[in-house]
């Protein structure tokens, strides 16, 4: 069974928060070469987060646009983080 909108957004928070570096100093986040600013993202990121956390907490249920566009945002920031080599490319299991 598929969770609800609020559960499925609650759990792509607590993965983009397990995997993204939002406490990385940013001496670290802007050292090399730049594809994005990492920090600006991280920044932007962290702001959206926030907010969908408040509204969560005031028992606003996510449309399920909500959801896929907040996950989309979630997946570009993340491979631009990663393209700018500050956390490991996923990999994928070989079939």
């Amino acid at each position: 069974m598929k969770p609800d909108t609020t559960t499925a957004m609650r759990n792509i928070i607590a993965e983009v928060r397990a995997t993204l570096p939002f406490s990385m100093p940013a001496a670290e986040l802007c050292a090399g070469p730049c594809q994005g600013c990492a920090k600006k993202l991280l920044e932007y990121l962290d702001m959206e987060i926030e907010d969908w956390e408040k509204r969560l907490d005031a028992n606003e249920k996510p449309t399920l646009g909500d959801v896929n566009n907040f996950a989309r945002t979630c997946t570009r920031i993340h491979k631009a983080i990663t393209a700018n080599g500050l956390i490991a490319p996923e990999r994928t299991a070989a079939k």
